[in-house]
C-alpha cells in the first residue's frame, strides 16, 4: 500500500511538472526591456532641431510643455514630464534659449500632472518672452509599445515647424512612469 501511494504521489508530481512545462510559447508573457529613455529623448530633440532647419533661431526663446496622453490632453504622467525635460535639455545643450515653465505661476498647472499651456496663456507668455516656438508632445499607450509624437509649433501661428514620431517598448520603468 505504501508503495502504491508513493508511486501515485510521484506520478502526480511528474504530471504537475510536465503540465507546467507544456504552456505554449504564445501564452507565456515575456518581460520587455525598457529603451534608453534619455537617449531616445535626446534623439527626438535632435530630429526636431534638424527638421526645423533654419526656421528656429537659437537666440530666440522656445517654451516647452509636458508631453500629454493623447486620449486626455489634460493628463500627463511622470513619463510625459520627464521626456519633456529631457528634450529641453538637448535643445539647451545645442545652444537654444529655453524658458523654464516649471517656475511660472501664470501657466495652467494641474497638480501632479505637469504644465499645460492654454492658448490665450500661450500667446501672452510667448509675447512676454518673445518666444518663437513651443515644444509639445503626445503619447499613446499600446499593450506593449508607447507611441510618442514630439512637435515644435510656431508660437504665433500655431503652425507645426517640425514633428518627430517614435515608438518605445513598455518595460517595467516605462510602465511605472505611465501610472498617474
Amino acid at each position: 500500500m505504501r508503495k502504491l501511494i508513493a508511486v501515485l504521489l510521484l506520478t502526480m508530481g511528474l504530471l504537475l511538472l510536465v503540465g507546467c512545462e507544456t504552456v505554449p510559447n504564445n501564452m507565456k508573457r515575456e518581460v520587455i526591456a525598457d529603451a534608453d529613455l534619455l537617449a531616445t529623448s535626446h534623439q527626438a530633440a535632435e530630429a526636431l532641431i534638424t527638421k526645423a532647419g533654419g526656421r528656429l533661431q537659437p537666440s530666440r526663446p522656445v517654451i516647452a510643455a509636458s508631453f500629454v496622453n493623447i486620449d486626455n490632453l489634460f493628463q500627463s504622467s511622470t513619463f510625459g514630464r520627464m521626456v519633456s525635460q529631457q528634450v529641453v535639455t538637448q535643445f539647451s545643450n545645442k545652444g537654444f534659449t529655453v524658458i523654464e515653465m516649471l517656475l511660472r505661476k501664470n501657466v495652467y498647472i494641474k497638480s501632479q500632472s505637469g504644465e499645460f499651456l492654454l492658448s490665450r496663456e500661450l500667446q501672452n507668455i510667448s509675447a512676454e518672452h518673445n518666444a518663437q516656438a513651443v515644444i509639445v508632445g503626445t503619447y499613446a499607450q499600446g499593450s506593449r509599445s508607447l507611441f510618442v509624437t514630439a512637435k515644435v509649433i510656431d508660437a504665433v501661428t500655431n503652425i507645426v515647424i517640425a514633428s518627430h514620431d517614435y515608438v518605445l517598448p513598455i518595460g517595467p520603468d516605462t510602465s511605472y512612469m505611465l501610472r498617474n
